[in-house]
This record gives structure tokens, C-alpha cells and sequence, in this order.
């Protein structure tokens, strides 16, 4: 059987083609390796790259967070006041105050720190949780404060203590109670919110933050730490895809690399600074939540040591379904709705009305 003559003529111009497509996916492959080397290179300088790909998936994840609650919000009426400024940063520096509509005197306040790993979130993301407490009849505020890499610590803690001044010095206008104030906190608002409780109750650790407590200690009634970070060995020790989150956080909210060996790591370590006089507190983490047995539960035992009155929600290890980081914002589960019921009685049970 003899060749088509038009076959082999397109044989023959793909053999002569062939090389040239073969040139053409080196120079691709050289270009993407390329990239590679400059982000990777990039990425060894500076937390940016790592810090703007966390932020991303847990701007999504508050989002969705937030969008739950939103169903169970009650139907009560509220007055709302948005973006408060409490310092001169901008946005970074306002509050959401949210006090329920009924209200004809001053009221017990939650100051609510917000998480997302010191990098990321927004007071709109507990905005339905404020809303469910103000319901409840709490003056219920969420702060903003300038988040990593955008600002170092100790920036965050300095505004947040500023913002208590602001609440306590304006307080008839906010509807706030100044004498029955809970700081409170998820997260890394967790641990800002033993920060800050840490500071208003230990003249030491105040003097070693150098920062002039913005309230008396008698003002502060309790803290609600949930799913916070107390021990940042701990946190350094992680590995795998956890510690890199972590760690790339933290040098970006920290502005360094050693924020585990230096004095960053030692003062936002607040299980070896707490003391006796720190407020009574509600602390919970969930079962499926790492950060739970290496910080809230040893962060709890600690407290218990101390003598301060401590009200723990954790859950067996075989608990199902295994509960996750920030599990207390997810109202659709029923365990949530546990936490929520004993965190309204908690604030019940330590302010009046």
C-alpha cells in the first residue's frame, strides 16, 4: 500500500515543528520555576506573600461564619451605633455599639475582640454575635484594631486599651455601665482579651507592657476567652500546615522571626503573667480544635491554680461531632447553643441590672 503523499508532507512538517514546540514548553517551564524562585525568595524576606493568602481564607471563612449567626439573632429591638471612633487610625480605631432599644439606664458592656490570627477579621464578623448579647440586655461592643502585617505589635494592644478609655470616658453616651465591664475575645481576641485583662489586673505586667491601664481593676468584672492563644512556646511548636499558618501570622502581626525566643513571644504569653486577681473567667474551646489542649485547657488549669473562679465548657475528645476552632459562632450546631446558653449565664451571674 503505497503512502498518501499529503501524509507524509505532514509528517514531515511536524517533525520539522516538533522542535520548536519543544523550545517553547522549556521556555514555559523555565518562566514557572522562575516564579517560583521569586515567590519563594520573596517569601523568605518578608510575611506579606503568607500573610495575604491566610487573610484571604479567613476573611471567607468569617464571612460564612457571620452569615450563620445572622439566622439567630432574635427578633428584639436594637439601637445600633457603627464605627465609633475610639482613637485617630480610622477604621482601625472605631466600635460598634450595640445596646437594646428598651434600655433606660446604663448597662453591663461586653468589649468583644475579634479573631482571625492577628492578620485578618473585622468587628463585623461578631456584629450578630453583639447583637444576640444586646438582646440579652448587655451593652455589647466590637472593636476594630489595626491587624498584621499593616501594624507591629504591641499597636493592637495599645489601641484596644485605648479603646477602654474611650468607653469608660464616654460612657453615659454609650449606654455603658463604666463599673461592670467584660473584656472578651475569640481567637487571637482571645488572647488579646487576656492581654488586656492581664494588664488591667498586674501592676508587673502593665509595667513591663509599659501601658497605663485604662481602667481600675474593680471595673473589671470578668473575661470570656474563647478559643484563644495563652502559651506561644506552645504555638511555636506546632508543625506542618497549622505551624506554618501560625508562624507566618505571627511574624507578620510581630514584624519579626524570633517573636518565639524574644520579648514578644514571652509578654503575649499570658498563662505566665496572669495572677490571683485576674477576673473571674468563662473559657471554652472545642474538642476538635488543636489550640484547645495546648492552650485553653492548660490556659484554664492555670487559672485554677491561681484561685481565680473559673468556669470551663470543653468537651470529652470522643465528643461528636468533633467541635472546631471558633466552634461557639456555628448556632447552627447544638453545642454551640450550649455555649451560648452558659456564657449568657456566666454575664448573668457576675454583673447586675
Amino acid at each position: 500500500m503505497s503512502e498518501d503523499p499529503h501524509d507524509e508532507t505532514t509528517t514531515r512538517r511536524g517533525e520539522r515543528h516538533r522542535p520548536k514546540r519543544r523550545h517553547r514548553a522549556r521556555i514555559v517551564v523555565g518562566v514557572i520555576a522562575g516564579v517560583v524562585a521569586v515567590v519563594a525568595i520573596v517569601a523568605s524576606i518578608t510575611p506579606w506573600p503568607s500573610a495575604m493568602v491566610i487573610r484571604s481564607v479567613f476573611t471567607k471563612g468569617g464571612d460564612e461564619t457571620a452569615a450563620e449567626m445572622e439566622r439567630h439573632v432574635p427578633d428584639t429591638e436594637l439601637t445600633v451605633k457603627t464605627d465609633v471612633a475610639y482613637g485617630a487610625d480610622g477604621a482601625d480605631t472605631t466600635m460598634d455599639v450595640v445596646t437594646p432599644a428598651s434600655a433606660t439606664g446604663p448597662l453591663p458592656t461586653v468589649v468583644w475582640i475579634h479573631g482571625g490570627a492577628w492578620i485578618s477579621g473585622s468587628k463585623e464578623n461578631v456584629d450578630p454575635y453583639m447583637r444576640i448579647l444586646a438582646s440579652e440586655g448587655y451593652a455589647a461592643i466590637a472593636v476594630n484594631y489595626t491587624i498584621g502585617p499593616e501594624g507591629v505589635y504591641p499597636t493592637a494592644v495599645d489601641q484596644l486599651n485605648e479603646a477602654l478609655a474611650y468607653i469608660d470616658q464616654h460612657a453615659e453616651d454609650l449606654g455603658v455601665d463604666p463599673s461592670q465591664i467584660v473584656i472578651a475575645g475569640d481567637s487571637a481576641g482571645g488572647q488579646l482579651a487576656s492581654q488586656l485583662a492581664t494588664i488591667v489586673t498586674s501592676p508587673e505586667y502593665a509595667e513591663i507592657m509599659s501601658i497605663e491601664p485604662a481602667i481600675e481593676a474593680d471595673q473589671l468584672v470578668a473575661a470570656v476567652l474563647n478559643c484563644g492563644v495563652y502559651d506561644l512556646g506552645a504555638l511555636a511548636a506546632l508543625d506542618g500546615v497549622l505551624g506554618w499558618g501560625f508562624k507566618s501570622a505571627m511574624w507578620a502581626y510581630t514584624g519579626t522571626r524570633t517573636w518565639a525566643e524574644d520579648s514578644t513571644g514571652a509578654t503575649m504569653s499570658t498563662i505566665d503573667w496572669v495572677t490571683e486577681d485576674f477576673p473571674t473567667t468563662y473559657i471554652s474551646g472545642g474538642n476538635g480544635d488543636g489550640l484547645t489542649w495546648t492552650q485553653s485547657i492548660p490556659m484554664a488549669q492555670r487559672l485554677d491554680e491561681l484561685g481565680v473562679d473559673v468556669t470551663k465548657v470543653f468537651w470529652p475528645a470522643p465528643h461528636e461531632p468533633k467541635l472546631p476552632h471558633e466552634y461557639q459562632f456555628h448556632l447552627d450546631l447544638d453545642d454551640a447553643q450550649t455555649a451560648l446558653e452558659k456564657t449568657i449565664e456566666f454575664l448573668n451571674a457576675n454583673t447586675t441590672r
